[in-house]
């Protein structure tokens, strides 16, 4: 039966580790939109206690079985995200899958062409993309205030990824670039309608091949340039500056983790620099929400779609390509 326009959706989360239970668990509880049915976690307490008003189980695709459950968000590690996407599509459930979407473009082509095929929502958890600062960004680029962009700085720096974290075994999807590099590419893929070439890239590996840091500059036809950092043995730095003929914006640090704190973006002028401040609010919250609605037909709130998250994983894959092209 299909649920009224007006119901919350019945979410189900795949994974109870941190993203999942700091972040996930408490969006879909603070959302008039959406409501946590169900939880499915390798060790069975800890489904139980992100508190789903169903089922905690310790098998994830029972959980993608169980006909109360309508979309599922996917807090697992990078490596098997395709899979339980095409899995949980197949179950004919809507999917919001963590960053980075999937390993590769090619497989994010797949997973989109799965939903395509399934007639169901399939998101990229993005979830800055959501927040009021970098929708306030979206606008002020698309109404041609910053003129044509032709410089972009990003970083995403910090030191201390603990030993046995997948984020350093490559063959579980981990290296800097894919944590934080949807982050730094994203500006680069949905702010500059050009074809980008990746004009010098180097990597820093450990024993394993994941990448514990990669720089690269990359730049367009049209003159564009776009410097990025990502690093798991650098000091703490997260940057994201946007420069255009005819103005430019700085984010106020945190550039890219802005969660429940208050935030700023400066632009620079011809006739000075402002400071726009945004309060503190839960993207999280802001992207479950507006995904929900979307699933019920509604259009309000932001979903970044698939042609943004296609792009990013182009410009990843075009990164790692060259930085390990002797």
């Amino acid at each position: 039966m299909t649920a009224p326009l007006s119901a919350p959706v019945r979410w189900g989360v795949l994974g109870a580790g941190f993203v999942a239970s700091r972040a996930v668990a408490p969006a879909v509880h603070a959302s008039g939109h959406a409501t946590l049915q169900a939880v499915a976690a390798r060790d069975i307490a800890r489904a139980g206690a992100l508190e789903p008003t169903g089922r905690s189980v310790d098998d994830y695709q029972a959980l993608l079985n169980d006909d109360a459950v309508e979309a599922v968000y996917i807090s697992l590690t990078n490596d098997v995200h395709l899979h339980w996407i095409i899995a949980a599509l197949a179950a004919g459930k809507h999917v919001l899958c963590e960053k980075p979407i999937t390993l590769t473009a090619d497989e994010c082509r797949v997973a989109f062409a799965a939903a395509r095929s399934a007639g169901l929502l399939l998101v990229e958890a993005a979830w800055t993309q959501c927040h009021p600062r970098t929708r306030h960004v979206d606008a002020v680029v698309a109404a041609g205030d910053l003129g044509k962009i032709e410089t972009i700085t990003s970083a995403f720096t910090f030191d201390g990824v603990p030993v046995g974290n997948f984020r350093l075994e490559p063959a579980r999807g981990g290296g800097s670039l894919l944590d934080v590099g949807p982050y730094l590419l994203r500006p680069a893929a949905c702010w500059v309608n050009e074809d980008w070439t990746v004009a010098v890239a180097t990597v820093q590996a450990n024993a394993e091949g994941a990448d514990l840091r990669t720089t690269a500059t990359l730049t367009t036809t049209g003159g564009t340039k776009a410097d990025i950092s990502s690093s798991f043995v650098d000091p703490e730095h997260q940057e994201l500056v946007i420069s255009g003929t005819t103005a430019s914006v700085t984010y106020g640090a945190p550039a890219f983790t802005s969660w429940r704190e208050a935030s700023t973006v400066t632009i620079t002028d011809r006739s000075g620099s402002y400071t726009e401040s945004f309060p503190p609010c839960d993207a999280y919250e802001l992207m479950v929400s507006a995904v929900s609605q979307r699933i019920r037909n509604h259009t309000e709130g932001h979903v970044i779609e698939e042609s943004q998250s296609v792009r990013c994983m182009e410009l990843i894959d075009l990164v790692y390509r060259t930085a390990r092209t002797p």
